[in-house]
């Protein structure tokens, strides 16, 4: 298996390219185009081809070290066939699990990065978002004085005044909010994903100064 340094795809902050440079990997990836004459055969769409292959061709072979939560996310970023959904719409794998989980890493229809399984949430509008949070979990983890992890309930004590979102996450379900002196994200996928508010979690980086803020 070849393996070397990734290269970061345009499109990501300094942070997130730095992160992906220093601590990915590149892996040489099953090559998902050679399929594409066979899913047309199936009957799935060619723009739907052209978007599973243009994902290899950006980010497939993608191996970051484990995001904070969803056990990790995907081990690799590779993409599948595309699937159709009733209620309109088409998506694609992003990488198998890390571990053994109840729900899919997918790419929704309009490029987003999600979970799936009794239901589609969408945790970020695209998988540049998705890496941008994991770069930012890894970087205030790195500068913050305290961490302070709640779950539940509690995720409703956290008050956010005084914060502003972080926007090169492009948050839906999970989002970053920047503060004076913190960062805190807050993951709602898992609990909109199975109808479950106890899954809700928020993470506080404290004492953090003007580089830990913005990386």
């Amino acid at each position: 298996m070849n393996r070397y340094l990734a290269d970061a795809p345009d499109g990501l902050s300094r942070r997130a390219r730095y992160f992906v440079q220093v601590h990915g990997l590149r892996v040489e990836g099953p090559g998902v185009a050679q399929y594409r004459d066979r899913w047309l055969e199936f009957g799935i769409p060619e723009s739907e081809c052209d978007r599973v292959v243009a994902f290899e061709e950006r980010w497939g072979g993608l191996v970051l070290p484990p995001a904070p939560t969803y056990d990790g996310g995907p081990r690799m970023l590779s993409p599948y066939v595309p699937e159709a959904e009733p209620s309109g719409g088409w998506w694609f794998e992003a990488g198998d699990q890390r571990t053994a989980l109840p729900y899919s890493f997918m790419i929704g229809p309009r490029g987003e990065f999600g979970i799936h399984a009794e239901r589609w949430v969408p945790l970020h509008a695209s998988v540049e978002g998705w890496i941008e949070s994991v770069a930012l979990a890894h970087h205030a983890a790195l500068c913050a004085k305290q961490i302070t992890k709640v779950t539940g309930e509690d995720v409703d004590g956290i008050q956010l005044g005084r914060h502003e979102p972080v926007p090169e996450v492009e948050g839906l379900a999970d989002g970053w909010w920047r503060g004076t002196d913190s960062l805190v994200a807050v993951y709602t996928g898992e609990a909109e994903c199975f109808a479950g508010p106890g899954y809700r979690t928020a993470v506080v980086y404290s004492g953090l100064d003007d580089w830990g803020l913005h990386g």
